[in-house]
């Protein structure tokens, strides 16, 4: 059986989805069809004009994903072909996530290890509840982290909490994943969906362009290759937009601005 993944809207506003995780037996652990399938998701709602935010969640608070299904290693990963078969599906999830042009955040709770950790490091944001815990302990199994996958991490922690994770593979709780710039923020387990629904409230309020295209430009300055005169004159293009105008007169007006993404 392979992890399900569901779209729901979210009952107080059709501009944001959540994509869940459904396999609470094997705490949301991902075999080759749930990456096939989180890349098919995510393709499908980066196509969707109406959204604002994305929220990616585990079904129930034990877990947001731990890492990979290690019972279809024999079937999926017995020798190195299969082995780039895996990656390249995983890999295409992950991008998937990240060149997502809607916000996406991460509502972790529980368990968050191994793949699951990789997968929430390609999300824009991530909120965690106060017992949740994190790891890559693949030591334990004599695999390393690939360098696409090891790329993500290291771009959100540095390299020496890169190490720290993964050469003692520990599994270590969110006051040290915050520490290590791995979450966002942490609060109590009970107030984690609340804190995501108050996060996505405030990203949804703003013009959806805006934050297209920052999340956009912020993954673009990752890269080192020096900015094309196009891609620095795409920093001005929000000025011709009807949100800019529409923004600009709610302030002079010191009224809420409602942006439609015009």
């Amino acid at each position: 059986m392979t992890t399900a993944i569901h779209v729901l809207r979210d009952e107080a506003r059709a501009e944001v989805a959540h994509v869940v995780l459904d396999r609470p037996e094997k705490l949301n652990a991902l075999d080759l069809a749930a990456w096939r399938r989180l890349a098919e998701v995510f393709r499908e709602l980066d196509a969707d004009p109406d959204l604002r935010c994305i929220v990616l969640r585990g079904v129930d608070a034990r877990a947001f994903a731990a890492g990979a299904d290690i019972s279809a290693f024999a079937r999926e990963r017995a020798d190195v072909e299969q082995a780039r078969i895996y990656a390249h599906t995983m890999h295409a999830a992950m991008e998937a996530v990240m060149s997502c042009r809607h916000p996406v955040v991460a509502a972790i709770r529980g368990v968050c290890v191994g793949g699951g950790l990789e997968l929430a490091c390609a999300c824009d944001l991530r909120i965690a509840g106060t017992g949740s815990r994190f790891g890559v302990p693949v030591k334990r199994l004599g695999l390393t982290m690939s360098y696409r996958e090891l790329q993500v991490l290291l771009r959100l922690v540095g390299p020496a909490h890169a190490a720290e994770i993964l050469l003692e593979g520990r599994i270590f709780g969110a006051e040290r994943a915050r520490e290590m710039g791995l979450v966002n923020r942490v609060v109590p387990d009970e107030r984690v969906m609340d804190e995501v629904a108050e996060t996505c409230a405030r990203i949804a309020e703003g013009s959806p362009l805006v934050a297209r295209w920052h999340k956009k430009f912020i993954r673009r300055l990752l890269d080192p290759t020096p900015l094309a005169p196009h891609e620095i004159e795409e920093g001005f293009a929000a000025l011709a937009t009807e949100d800019y105008r529409r923004g600009v007169r709610a302030f002079l007006a010191r009224t809420e601005p409602e942006f439609t993404g015009e």
